[in-house]
């Protein structure tokens, strides 16, 4: 006999198989169920786009399932064989170390520990810990996590958002996505929308005791769908500046005083530098105000000095060349912005020099490349002269031999570099480090994807990648500063470079799933290309690379817009392959909303497109091969509107190519769409055939592909086992 799936299991599949609709796994499984609800209600129902909508899909099929015994089955057989549809909380990094350096701050971390310990009564534990730059505020938070670690048995995560390529720091969502990887979630299953990464935050951290860092947030909408609504999660946002407006138990933290002040400096520099400098430790404490990281700064300085520098007046030290003068109670003084001028002067001039220039891009990570670019001179000395800096505190090691700044010592550093340095050379840095970043950009694209038309030949001059994977590997680890490059380069008006930037990006979309982070470079991009090279190539793969970012992410009106502007460019220009490419994207985007029909057009679209290339024209010895990809869409559109003699039809033509060509992904691609057409036809036992021939072809590496075709032939065997 065949079972009935509950109203409440059927919500719970249709949600998930939403949530997890990141990749083409994730696509494969939502596309059956849009299949499958369509043949139960009998008509077209395009996609839902939020948990309510779902809920009512899912309420309209459970209603039509009780005169349906048949349709009942297999919808029961759909929701057995979804691959996981939990998901375990799995802590993949704790925090950060807490400093060795930590002084006092018990009244700062009372009010915390009162928060985490308090009797929850329905309130989100919540606090928000500010402090002006350089105050100590994040050492607060991981001393804190440090010493309450008993208390929090789940995990504790940390997400720090100061080495984002934006301006303004990253979105909601894709603040919500790096706290979800710091979970555990794998690529495979995470929600491509924020409601979704919403609801799977809120699954994880259900009846959990966790602890939640987000460092150097800056608006209120970064953190608010992160507050907890389990009692045994707490949620600390630190706030380096002014605070903004959050329901939370709110938290500063203060100046040091004098007499902590000069317990911390003798935890850096020693007790005994510090009795030596005994007359110089008035000025110090005046001119660093209780701030950390100035204090730390001048206690670094102490300790680096000759036994005879130590002893010097407090007058010497004032006449010291390039020291700062004191300005104690002077109104607007900075003591973090003295102490990075003062760590300056310290350093080599040629040091200072290159850590001045290399602020100026704002990049989020820095390496000795980079470095040695934007300062002109070799990687060995910048090496060294970044180690020094870092040594100063200016820099922070991140690991992989880079470094980035702290904002305000970036800030700081990229102010006073004009006045050190005059604009000509600081403008002349910013052009050689996007010049850099530019040549390993399309090194590591082209590497990436060496037979693709949308990414540029490798230049002449730079490092080749030895292949594929180390092409992506590359771009993932450049990622932050290419996407960052895009805007420098459009703000110092070098814009082709701005372009060709942008366009280096594509493999990270299509093989990384990098889609968060590239679009505000891709928002950027395309919008330059259309003020500077309207209605041309550059314009539109711009365009088309957008629309298929806003896809992965379901945003899919403006998905459909930039799709359509890609069209229009490529029409423009006669670009052929170009625009049967972009009428296809705009079929792949139809398809996965549910809108079989209008899907099914579009493909038939580029067929009659793709056809019109010649033998001898551009991209002719690409026609083949992408009239069988059109072929396999042309099967999925046909399969969701019913018409599966025609979708089989098509499908095994393009897996007869697949196989010609040696194409083990595509053929075991087109075979597991094949299987799912032969298993709504009720052809089980041959749908079982071209199940075992996917999986032969897969390799342990395509680990969601091979779940997914186990769940396959548990449905196809369902009704023997029931």
């Amino acid at each position: 006999m065949l079972e009935t799936v509950a109203l409440s299991a059927l919500t719970a599949f249709l949600t998930a198989a939403w949530n997890g609709a990141a990749g083409e796994i994730g696509k494969q499984t939502l596309l059956s169920a849009g299949a499958l609800a369509r043949r139960t209600l009998g008509r077209e129902t395009p996609l839902p786009t939020g948990p309510e909508e779902w809920q009512t899909l899912a309420g309209q099929v459970h209603a039509r399932l009780g005169h349906d015994p048949q349709q009942a089955g297999e919808w029961a057989l759909l929701v057995r064989g979804f691959p996981g549809q939990t998901m375990a909380l799995t802590p993949t990094a704790g925090l950060p170390p807490a400093s060795r350096d930590f002084t006092n701050r018990q009244k700062v971390l009372k009010q915390l520990k009162r928060e985490v310990t308090r009797l929850a009564a329905g309130r989100p534990r919540v606090a928000l810990l500010h402090g002006p730059p350089g105050i100590g505020t994040t050492a607060v938070a991981l001393h804190l996590g440090a010493a309450l670690h008993a208390q929090f048995p789940d995990g504790q995560f940390y997400v720090d958002l100061r080495d984002t390529s934006g301006g303004h720091g990253p979105e909601p969502a894709a603040v919500l996505l790096r706290l979800l990887r710091q979970m555990g979630a794998p690529p495979e299953r995470m929600p491509p929308t924020a409601s979704g990464r919403e609801q799977l935050y809120r699954q994880l951290i259900a009846g959990r005791r966790a602890l939640v860092v987000v460092d150097h947030a800056s608006s209120a909408a970064q953190v608010r769908s992160l507050v907890p609504a389990t009692p045994d999660v707490f949620l600390l946002v630190i706030v380096s500046g002014r605070p903004f407006a959050l329901e939370a138990e709110r938290v500063s933290v203060p100046p040091l005083s004098d007499r902590y002040a000069v317990q911390m400096v003798r935890k850096v520099a020693g007790a005994e530098k510090v009795a030596r400098a005994k007359a110089r430790m008035p000025h110090l404490l005046a001119r660093c105000e209780g701030n950390a990281f100035a204090l730390k700064a001048e206690a670094l300085r102490l300790q680096t000095e000759e036994t005879e520098e130590t002893e010097e007046t407090e007058e010497t030290v004032q006449s010291e060349p390039g020291a700062p003068e004191p300005r104690a109670g002077r109104p607007g003084r900075d003591p973090m912005r003295d102490a990075v001028q003062t760590a300056c002067a310290r350093l080599r001039p040629e040091t200072a020099r290159l850590i001045r220039l290399t602020a100026l891009g704002g990049w989020p990570s820095i390496d000795a490349r980079l470095a040695a670019t934007a300062a002109d001179t070799t990687p060995e000395g910048a090496a060294r002269m970044l180690v020094e800096a870092s040594e100063a505190q200016l820099l922070d090691p991140v690991g992989d031999e880079r470094y980035r700044f702290r904002p305000e010592v970036r800030r700081c550093l990229a102010d006073t570099a004009g006045i050190e340095h005059g604009i000509p050379e600081c403008s002349a840095a910013v052009e050689r480090a996007l010049d850099s970043l530019l040549n390993r950009a399309l090194h590591a694209a082209h590497a990436a994807l060496p037979q693709s038309w949308r990414t540029e030949p490798a230049p002449e001059d730079g490092d080749a990648y030895r292949d594929e994977a180390e092409g992506v590997a590359a771009l993932v680890a450049e990622a932050g500063n290419v996407v960052r490059a895009v805007s420098v380069a459009v703000e110092y008006q070098h814009f082709t470079t701005a372009l060709r930037l942008a366009r280096a990006l594509w493999p990270l979309q299509l093989k990384a799933g990098y889609w968060d982070e590239v679009l505000p470079a891709l928002r950027v991009a395309a919008r330059c290309a259309d003020e500077r090279t309207p209605h041309s190539r550059t314009a539109a793969g711009l365009h088309f690379q957008l629309g298929h970012c806003l896809g992965e992410l379901q945003q899919w009106e403006e998905a459909a817009r930039e799709a359509r502007a890609a069209i229009a460019c490529e029409r423009a220009e006669g670009h052929v392959r170009g625009e049967a490419s972009s009428v296809e994207l705009l079929g792949l985007l139809y398809l996965y909303q549910w809108r079989y029909e209008a899907a099914f057009e579009r493909f038939d679209e580029a067929e009659r497109i793709y056809r019109r290339i010649a033998p001898g024209q551009e991209g002719a010895r690409d026609v083949a091969r992408a009239l069988a990809l059109i072929e396999r869409h042309q099967g999925r559109a046909l399969r969701g509107m019913g018409r599966l003699t025609e979708s089989q039809r098509r499908l095994q033509s393009a897996t007869d190519f697949f196989k010609d060509q040696g194409e083990s992904y595509n053929r075991a691609r087109a075979l597991t769409d094949l299987a799912e057409t032969l298993l709504d036809a009720g052809e089980k036992a041959e749908a079982l055939t071209k199940i075992t021939e996917a999986e032969d072809l897969l390799t342990p590496a395509a680990a969601p592909h091979l779940r997914y075709l186990a769940g396959l032939r548990l449905r196809c065997e369902g009704d023997d086992r029931a």
